[in-house]
């Protein structure tokens, strides 16, 4: 089966529906997502955006609160256009019908969280990716350019090659194939322009705050294409998620420290004191790499979020969704601490792409999460990311309505997808076997406090599972979960060669090995390229 369009968009949260939504007045979209359309890391968002929305904040505070969050490893001029189209891609939102919370006076409530200067990020309580995630949804169901193909996952691109110095390389992107999960058809998806929406990889590790969804698909799927990366041993960490054996690593938003939360041991004692002059409102790779120390230092299975202090009505009132999780758990944050670990959050790395979101295959862009911008560095500053999917967005339908207006009508040429002699899988349990292996070898290897024997380690012990998958892809008919499998190896691998080419610590990476921070040699992205 082949299907085309004018926009293929793979990924159904802030970035690719805001995508859809600049495109479809002017050209057909396939949205492809792996499982419901809301199913996203946006959803669950509960901090906000971050955008210069009051007098008394500046662009050029918003800038500087972003380089030195991503110890000054951001691009600076890719941090300005994003900071500068901060106020547009909100309005953008707001137009499509995002409600942010708003005070008595009819004025945006603004908030602030770690790492910023000002008050600056908008949010919709404590739920504001639902939020925007319901708006962006409504406009994508009632616009009739749109056809939505839930539970439909990604396979690999369709790239068109040539050849160079008698090798031949991937020239352009051409499409996708899919598999269809419903019926266990792939589906060829052939557009003018691929868009990779596909969010981050936080399932590559044992414990995270992401959603199911969040295996690095986008980013597997480029590479293998022939894509560049960049920048994947910056993995942020949340300091704060739920610590509950049920609660399956729910997000304590940073926003709770914003509003005065203090960190405390189990014996009731602060302690971000010792680690930064922000003291709570220190940046995330602080904050986590602190707990991370109180944890080991005392042996502790978890520190504490106290924000009582602040009373029950206030409480209740601005963080709703968290006040009523942690109820159902037993924990009621008016009157106890909370208990709360760090878990694997925010890919700071991504595909490589320009100010324009297009990657080095033509007609192949990248936004949101699976992209590298530039605008992160070392580490993602809180509230960021959801501004920069907008922004990212807006410059990706620039570019790709541009190329639609040049070229020509008939699409290209697809070849059918084949299995070749594979047949039902009879060894499934393979499958969760390497997938548990994977995960636990990178939480324990590279995971926030790192090593050259560790990720030397771990490098040795994920290539000899690749090689597992590989034999067992290539043998027996693909599903989602060997799809999903052999993406968490490719960012696996991606995220421990990176680990070991950056011989300094800088924002996310922390080495034992070499704990300086080296502006004269490491000053620079690490860039990784698959070899053809």
């Amino acid at each position: 089966m082949k299907i085309t369009s004018d926009f293929l968009v793979i990924g159904s949260g802030i970035a690719g529906l805001s995508f859809a939504l600049k495109v479809a007045d002017r050209g057909s979209v396939s949205l492809v997502t792996k499982r419901g359309i809301s199913e996203t890391a946006t959803d669950l968002a509960q901090g906000g955006i971050a955008s210069v929305f009051s007098e008394e904040d500046t662009y050029e505070a918003h800038v500087q609160d972003t380089m030195v969050a991503g110890v000054h490893l951001s691009h600076p001029d890719i941090v300005q256009l994003v900071v500068e189209s901060g106020p547009q891609a909100i309005r953008d939102l707001i137009d499509w019908g995002v409600q942010f919370s708003r005070k008595e006076d009819g004025t945006y409530d603004l908030t602030r969280e770690g790492g910023h200067s000002q008050r600056r990020i908008l949010h919709a309580k404590d739920v504001t990716g639902r939020e925007i995630e319901r708006a962006l949804v409504e406009a994508v169901h009632q616009h009739p350019n749109i056809t939505l193909y839930e539970n439909h996952i990604a396979v690999d691109l369709i790239t068109e090659a040539k050849i160079t110095q008698r090798r031949v390389k991937p020239d352009r992107c051409l499409g996708a194939y899919v598999l269809d999960i419903g019926n266990s058809e792939v589906v060829s998806f052939g557009a003018r322009s691929t868009v990779l929406a596909t969010g981050g990889a936080g399932k590559v590790y044992l414990y995270t705050c992401n959603p199911d969804i969040a295996t690095g698909d986008g980013l597997a799927m480029a590479y293998r294409a022939g894509a560049t990366v960049a920048n994947m041993e910056f993995m942020q960490f949340h300091p704060t998620t739920l610590y509950h054996p049920h609660a399956k690593s729910f997000l304590i938003s940073e926003a709770v420290r914003g509003e005065g939360a203090i960190l405390k041991r189990r014996d009731g004692s602060a302690f971000m004191e010792a680690y930064h002059p922000l003291k709570d409102l220190a940046p995330r790779d602080i904050v986590a790499r602190a707990i991370d120390n109180e944890m080991k230092t005392h042996g502790d299975d978890c520190v504490f979020l106290d924000i009582t202090h602040k009373g029950a009505d206030y409480i209740k009132d601005r963080f709703p969704n968290i006040y009523q999780t942690c109820l159902s758990y037993g924990i009621d944050m008016v009157s106890d601490p909370i208990p709360v670990v760090p878990a694997a959050h925010y890919l700071c790395g991504g595909i490589k792409v320009d100010s324009w979101g297009e990657t080095d295959l033509q007609n192949l862009f990248a936004i949101g999460e699976v992209s590298f911008t530039g605008l992160h560095g070392a580490n993602r500053l809180a509230s960021n990311s959801l501004l920069e999917g907008v922004v990212y967005a807006d410059r990706a339908a620039q570019r790709t309505l541009k190329l639609l207006a040049e070229k020509e009508t008939i699409y290209p040429s697809i070849a059918p997808w084949d299995s070749g002699s594979a047949t039902n899988s009879d060894e499934e349990v393979v499958v969760a076997h390497n997938w548990d292996e994977i995960r636990r070898c990178m939480w324990n290897y590279v995971g926030i406090v790192r090593s050259t024997k560790r990720l030397t380690r771990a490098l040795r012990r994920i290539q000899m599972i690749q090689e597992e998958i590989a034999d067992y892809y290539w043998d027996f008919y693909i599903t989602s979960d060997l799809i999903e499998l052999r993406n968490i190896a490719t960012v696996a691998e991606l995220i421990v060669r990176c680990g070991l080419q950056r011989k300094e610590s800088r924002g996310l990476h922390y080495t034992i090995d070499y704990p300086e921070t080296d502006d004269i040699h490491w000053k620079q992205d690490t860039i990784i390229r698959k070899n053809f």
